[in-house]
């Protein structure tokens, strides 16, 4: 079975999006699958939360035609590789705006990669600039982290209209793949409103896990580390574990229906 490419998207900042990309990826490499996470947020948030940091080649090269063997580094962490970001990716924005076919030069580049690797994670910028829509283009299904607060539902109308705008132009293949509720607070009623709101909206579309508000979430990326190897036995790694449980059950149900 080739590999899946996972976009995490949202355009709304702060929601757990590079959270829940490093730590899905961590879990699944840990659990023994080849795991891969391409940093495209121009504030490089994924690779140092990894503890690594771009060198001379990053996901702007990636982006720029070279191939990923000459972009793709390993972790400290077995089974997962990544490719780092650097700020000087947010040139490529412009770059990539005035290329006629600017929306294709990732999804070039990760040809292969499905051969090489389970599981394969985008990690977008909060927006739906070129970088995102170069995501789309090159992924099988969205993956959308939603914050359980007030606003949770603003702006994702506007994501699925994205998602669905990327599948009609230039990928059929695109679906959305799951919706993961991050920073639930279960002593409060909002919090439980906001995820009855957020289910009736995506049905079984939203994951059954979701992800705690969690202190040794929040202070793991300052080590350079996901949580379950800063502390595995808090409950934010407990709630990453079962989303990347969720995560391959899903996967195996999509294969199953193709």
């Amino acid at each position: 079975m080739p590999g899946t490419v996972y976009a995490l998207a949202n355009q709304k900042g702060g929601v757990g999006k590079t959270t829940t990309a490093i730590n899905l990826a961590a879990c699944l490499a840990e659990a023994g699958a080849r795991s891969l996470l391409v940093d495209l947020d121009p504030q490089a948030n994924a690779t140092s939360g990894l503890g690594e940091r771009a060198g001379e080649t990053s996901t702007y090269d990636l982006l720029d035609g070279a191939p990923l063997a000459e972009v793709v580094r390993r972790t400290a962490y077995a089974n997962l590789d990544i490719v780092p970001s650097r700020p000087d990716l947010a040139g490529a924005v412009i770059e990539l705006a005035q290329r006629d076919d600017g929306e294709s030069y990732l999804r070039q580049s990760l040809e292969g990669a499905r051969e090489e690797y389970e599981f394969i994670f985008l990690d977008c910028p909060p927006s739906l600039g070129p970088l995102t829509v170069n995501a789309l283009a090159a992924a099988d299904q969205v993956l959308v982290p939603v914050q359980a607060e007030y606003y949770a539902l603003e702006g994702l109308s506007q994501l699925v209209k994205s998602v669905e705008l990327v599948r009609g132009r230039l990928n059929p293949r695109l679906q959305i793949g799951g919706v993961l509720l991050t920073m639930l607070d279960g002593r409060t009623k909002l919090s439980a409103e906001v995820a009855d709101e957020v289910r009736q909206h995506f049905g079984d579309r939203v994951f059954r896990a979701t992800i705690p508000r969690s202190v040794r979430l929040a202070e793991a990326p300052s080590h350079g580390s996901p949580v379950i190897a800063y502390d595995r036995r808090s409950a934010g790694a407990d709630a990453y574990w079962r989303a990347a449980n969720e995560l391959v059950e899903r996967r195996a149900a999509v294969a199953v229906a193709a």
